[in-house]
């Protein structure tokens, strides 16, 4: 077929623009198919540190593996490192072959290497930073990056003011015409919400809103996800997602380990900074907010932003809150320290390392359900998830005996490590006699599914080199979360006494038992 008829074809298509054509086997709407980034960069501030290495450079080895980044794709770090690019291709290589997800292929790893670079100096080091400009600009003529570079602020929240403002000194931060640039930053998001407010000043001087984005990986997890498609792709949740069926929701972030290095860190931040102002809260908005119009980016944080707005604390605090210090005890077999025998940590600090909070969504829907949002380090197991618990039914044919060991429904969703979806209701056990007890009902990704999940962080990171801000907070969720908290701190703060003790390995301290107790409830057991 002649150029004139390929020409003729296209013209008679009604695209005889070639800066128009589409692939005519591509229907648009097929979201099966990935969305690949464009020409494209990313620059790592932090990349000493142990996200870097342990999730963003996988997950950027990933991404490539999978056909997802461009090929001139191009990787900066930038550190206080007296590092050449090969020493820093080193540090990527044994991150990737440690911790990436798909298998290691070596004609994958050859292109994406040719795009390493390595940039040393200190946050504050004009000279570092101008070095930094012209590493960018080599790379847009060498790689064709076309200028488009995305800043991931993998460091301290108290670096971010300075670098933000090295970035805008710099020209780095400058975008026009077709060039973006974009900012990544990590949580925790201030430490109150004055703070939060300064941050996010700063941050708008610098960068427009649109090219911000603030990171929580647990948004890009396929589960958190799959609350939107389980509620609104079926009619058999929503008529009963509401105060008439549900009795109250339990949102569970726990970890088994405790803060081992990173006690410095952790020391005045505590457990309710660290998951409940950002993840939980999140968790919260995802399992209460009505029906988007559509999944765009606009429509969801709508949403989100109407429960959060409606969602306030439930009082007296003394009585719905509950905070603990894991102490010493035996957890997977083994001894364990307590909090204040950890290295680096003040044996006098009142931060806590459990933290629970209710809450109530002040709409139609959820009027007098309570949300129950519990964290914590060094408990039974690592696992996260939300349980929305079913009122009871009446059992207006069944005897006490018949229904003693019948518990509540549940629908419960598992974020991680084991993601999927369990229903708990009642069943006849096999006999003579008339006699209910709790089954469930299984759904398992790795069961159901072939495809492995990818990581969070993938996710997350490809939605920033696409411009993709679904599953990023905004200013405004950000702060309406901190209003939400910060009473809770303010109220703990000016209590004479500090956190209850739990042992490692239990389920929190018993304030936490108790503060469920007063309502007739008990904790679910993950």
């Amino acid at each position: 077929m002649g150029t004139s008829t390929i020409g003729a074809a296209q013209s008679g298509s009604g695209q005889s623009d070639p800066g128009q054509w589409s692939n005519p086997l591509r229907d648009p709407r097929d979201k099966r198919l990935p969305r690949i980034a464009g020409p494209s960069g990313l620059v790592i501030f932090g990349v000493t540190g142990d996200l870097s290495r342990k999730k963003l450079m996988p997950a950027i080895y990933d991404l490539a593996n999978r056909g997802l980044l461009p090929p001139g794709f191009a990787l900066t770090g930038f550190a206080r490192r007296d590092w050449a690019d090969q020493d820093f291709g080193q540090v990527v290589y044994d991150a990737v072959r440690k911790y990436a997800r798909t298998p290691f292929r070596q004609t994958v790893w050859d292109r994406l290497a040719e795009g390493f670079r390595f940039v040393p100096g200190s946050f504050d080091d004009d000279d570092a930073f101008d070095r930094l400009e012209h590493c960018v600009k080599e790379l847009d003529r060498l790689r064709g990056t076309n200028g488009n570079h995305a800043f991931y602020l993998s460091i301290p929240p108290g670096a971010f003011p300075v670098v933000l403002k090295q970035l805008a000194r710099s020209g780095l931060a400058s975008q026009g015409g077709e060039r973006w640039r974009r900012v990544v930053i990590e949580k925790p998001f201030g430490h109150d919400l004055k703070s939060a407010q300064e941050l996010n000043t700063i941050v708008s001087d610098v960068f427009p809103e649109d090219s911000v984005f603030r990171i929580d990986h647990y948004l890009g997890k396929e589960t958190v996800q799959n609350i939107l498609a389980m509620r609104f792709a079926n009619q058999l949740f929503e008529p009963i997602w509401n105060s008439h069926y549900v009795d109250s929701v339990q949102i569970t972030m726990a970890e088994d380990i405790g803060l081992g290095g990173r006690a410095g860190y952790y020391d005045g931040i505590g457990a309710a900074r660290d998951v409940i102002q950002n993840h939980l809260l999140q968790l919260l908005a995802f399992t209460a907010m009505e029906e988007p119009v559509s999944f765009s980016s606009n429509e969801l944080r709508a949403e989100k932003i109407k429960v959060l707005n409606a969602t306030k604390l439930v009082g007296p605090l003394d009585e719905t809150t509950a905070r603990g210090q894991y102490s010493g005890g035996w957890q997977g077999g083994e001894r364990v320290r307590g909090l204040k025998e950890e290295e680096g940590f003040d044996p006098n600090s009142r931060t806590e390392t459990f933290a629970a909070i209710t809450c109530e969504v002040d709409t139609r829907r959820w009027a007098g359900v309570p949300f129950y949002l519990r964290t914590g380090k060094r408990l039974g197991r690592r696992v996260t998830e939300i349980a929305v618990i079913f009122k009871r039914a009446p059992h207006l044919p069944f005897d006490a005996t018949m229904t003693e060991e019948l518990g509540q429904n549940a629908f419960v969703v598992r974020v991680q490590p084991d993601e999927g979806v369990t229903m708990r209701f009642g069943s006849k056990v096999p006999g003579s006699q008339m006699e209910v007890r709790d089954v469930t009902m299984d759904f398992g990704y790795g069961t159901s599914f072939t495809e492995a999940s990818p990581e969070a962080y993938e996710r997350l990171i490809l939605d920033v080199l696409l411009g993709e801000p679904s599953l990023f907070p905004v200013n405004e969720e950000v702060e309406r979360s901190w209003q939400i908290l910060d009473p809770v701190l303010e109220h703990w703060a000016a209590q004479e006494s500090g956190p209850d003790p739990y042992p490692a390995g239990s389920w929190g301290p018993e304030s936490a038992n108790a503060m469920l107790a007063r309502t007739g409830r008990t904790w679910r057991r993950p």
